[in-house]
């Protein structure tokens, strides 16, 4: 039972994220690609983090010493490829109005809400394990979603639809980590080792994240005081990822 207390209480944590777009709308662009490209340095050292010293140690430890450890983490990056490859699958010529909604905006939608049902997987996967490696993965997930959301609530916006059903919208799609969390926790017991299979292929998708969503992104900018600026935030997101080393 507390599994699932701490699990849920997570997912809804993550789901509220999807918010936060909404605060947004008050500043400066200028201003907010820079935060962003902050946001999104963290939410790089918070994923490496999690998977260098939380997610694949633990799965080596449960899992021994085996080729099968590492053929998860592969098995994780190629789901995150395609995944990614079906968020991107298709574009319209149509011009974009409120009247006609780019696709982009439901393929959008549809991407994210996948991918935060995935979240809650291995988020309630994590604490299937211990309650210290799902926060880690917790924390993890946050750090990412928070750029990602607000990311995404621009892109809603650009798509035609109003500042109101953005938000509706990608809070309903946040909704789905709930979901995912449950799948996990009602279909974890019955399946052997569920918990600890998931933990490699959690790694990878967030190495794939991290290194090839990501970082590209920071590579746009060449300022050296933004560069060292986004270097020490994935040096920080690392290091509190290291600190929760601590709760074991």
């Amino acid at each position: 039972m507390e599994i699932w207390i701490y699990s849920l209480m997570s997912v809804v944590i993550v789901s509220l994220i999807s918010l936060i777009g909404v605060f947004t709308l008050a500043l400066r662009r200028k201003f907010l690609e820079r935060i962003l490209l902050i946001l999104v340095s963290f939410a790089v050292g918070g994923l490496f983090g999690d998977a260098f010293i939380h997610l694949i140690p633990e799965a080596f430890e449960k899992l021994g010493v085996r080729p099968i450890v590492s053929l998860l983490i592969l098995l994780g990056i190629l789901i995150f490829f395609v995944l990614e490859k079906f968020i991107r699958w298709r574009h319209c010529h149509v011009p974009t109005s409120k009247a006609h909604p780019h696709p982009v905006v439901f393929m959008n939608l549809i991407g994210d809400g996948v991918h935060n049902l995935i979240d809650g997987m291995v988020i309630a996967a994590s604490y299937m394990v211990s309650l210290p490696l799902g926060l880690a993965t917790t924390l993890a997930v946050i750090l990412h979603e928070i750029p990602q959301e607000i990311g995404d609530f621009g892109i809603l916006l650009h798509g035609g639809l109003s500042t109101s059903r953005a938000l509706g919208f990608n809070f309903l799609t946040a909704l789905t980590a709930i979901l995912g969390a449950v799948l996990s926790l009602s279909l974890g017991p019955f399946i052997k080792d569920y918990a600890l299979f998931i933990l490699p292929v959690t790694a990878g998708g967030f190495i794939y994240m991290a290194g090839s969503d990501l970082i590209p992104e920071l590579h746009l900018e060449n300022d050296v005081r933004i560069s060292i600026a986004q270097f020490c935030a994935i040096a920080l997101g690392i290091g509190i990822m290291g600190l929760l080393l601590f709760l074991a």
